[in-house]
């Protein structure tokens, strides 16, 4: 029995066609939700890239006592649980955070592809590196101006990250896949900034040669910074990478059923949060007072296959977040599930044999250093008292400060996009939400 994992960093789940709205063209994602198990409410735990990823490892909510920091050496994970019953297990992926971070550790194998966003990588100080933006309209000008020189060569679409990386995985298939059993861990940046897309996939959504700023990596904070014209860009930027994903996805699709696999591998597709694009007038993940979780970011994709055929076409609007990972891969593997893990085995539920994994998620941002550590009411959060954490339940979500008077609270079954605070006319179900998390 095997297991394939693809997590394509910061793809909201409204790009995504099979989840109904689809403001991106995903034919193959499309396609494998239709024969797998469509998860409508999975919503991020930790985060944002770091967090969460010590969440899928580890099996557990981390946001409460650590934050975007390495791998600590006494964490039980999930390569090295898999290793101990003899899984093989292969790591393929371009993140960088995840190098820096120790997050190969205990995989049989692992790959990096160089290269990403602002990867040390090309050095020559005689390629030309232009912004393609006013500097005041981007996030780091010097992280542009290394991803400018890393990508220099490129010139077809093979030469993108995301391509390399799914390439890297297929051929990692060929070679593997008369393994007895395996773990096969593919993790793309894209389609997280920067925003730079081939053309041809640009072209699906703008005017590639219209004169507007293309602002690959947008600061974040208050959109206001740009004209309706360049968010639009913007917008049309992202898209294309999302369809890029897609179509390298469906590639690693093909290649999985000429090889005979699908008859006994599960494959798992999801991401680790969404991206704001104007949204509450806001850009980006902000920080800071500006750091709420809303819908935009918290509710991320989950398909998942299983070659048994449970939950195939079927959507399931169960609350389901990360940490459920690691016991989903263990349970399908045959493998006891440690009892340091917070997370659900989904496949109960993809079975039909469970109607429910939780009442509520919790999604929140931690600070990096643990010194900068608080608690208020005796919950774990941060000293920079206003990031709030976000709880949300089937039909409401509250955006949870320190302070009550900033929190926000909205009725998501009826307000999906979170135009509407209720915050002063239902007090008492924000309290009894506040308590829940608290307890």
């Amino acid at each position: 029995m095997n297991v394939i994992v693809v997590l394509s960093d910061s793809l909201r789940v409204d790009h995504v066609g099979a989840y109904g709205e689809g403001k991106a063209r995903t034919p193959n994602l499309d396609r494998f939700a239709r024969e797998s198990a469509l998860f409508t409410r999975c919503y991020i735990a930790s985060y944002p890239t770091v967090p969460n990823r010590a969440d899928i490892w580890l099996g557990r909510y981390t946001f409460p006592y650590r934050g975007w920091q390495p791998l600590e050496p006494e964490d039980v994970i999930l390569p090295e649980i898999l290793g101990e019953h003899g899984v093989t297990t292969q790591l393929i992926f371009d993140t960088p955070p995840l190098l820096y971070g120790g997050f190969y550790r205990g995989f049989s194998g692992w790959w990096y592809i160089r290269g990403q966003h602002a990867d040390p990588y090309i050095t020559d100080p005689t390629i030309p590196t232009p912004l393609p933006a006013a500097p005041h309209k981007l996030k780091n000008i010097k992280r542009t101006r290394q991803y400018l020189r890393n990508r220099y060569d490129w010139r077809f679409e093979k030469d993108y990250i995301a391509p390399r990386t799914f390439t890297k995985a297929i051929e990692w298939l060929e070679r593997n896949h008369t393994l007895d059993k395996f773990l096969l861990f593919v993790d793309t940046w894209d389609p997280h900034e920067p925003f730079d897309p081939p053309t041809h996939y640009l072209k699906l959504y703008d005017d590639p040669y219209r004169e507007v700023d293309s602002i690959i990596y947008p600061r974040y904070g208050h959109w206001e910074y740009m004209s309706s014209s360049e968010l639009r860009r913007v917008r049309a930027l992202y898209a294309g990478e999302v369809t890029m994903v897609d179509t390298w996805f469906g590639y690693l699709l093909e290649t999985v059923e000429r090889l005979g696999l699908k008859e006994n591998t599960m494959i798992i597709f999801t991401s680790d949060h969404g991206h704001l694009f104007g949204e509450h007038g806001l850009e980006g993940k902000p920080g800071g007072m500006l750091g709420r979780l809303y819908e935009t970011t918290t509710r991320i994709p989950l398909i998942i296959w299983h070659p048994e055929g449970y939950g195939a076409g079927e959507k399931f609007d169960l609350i389901t977040q990360p940490p459920d990972l690691l016991p989903t891969i263990l349970d399908f593997m045959e493998i006891p599930i440690p009892k340091t893990v917070n997370g659900r085995s989904l496949i109960p539920a993809m079975k039909g044999e469970e109607e429910r994994i939780r009442e509520f998620a919790v999604s929140a941002r931690f600070p990096g250093r643990r010194t900068e550590a608080a608690v208020f009411d005796g919950w774990a959060g941060s000293s920079r008292a206003v990031a709030p954490i976000t709880i949300t339940s089937k039909e409401w979500t509250l955006i949870c400060y320190p302070d009550p008077e900033r929190s926000e609270l909205y009725r998501i079954d009826e307000d999906p996009e979170q135009e509407n605070n209720l915050i002063e006319e239902e007090p008492k179900i924000a309290n009894e939400l506040r308590r829940a998390l608290i307890d």
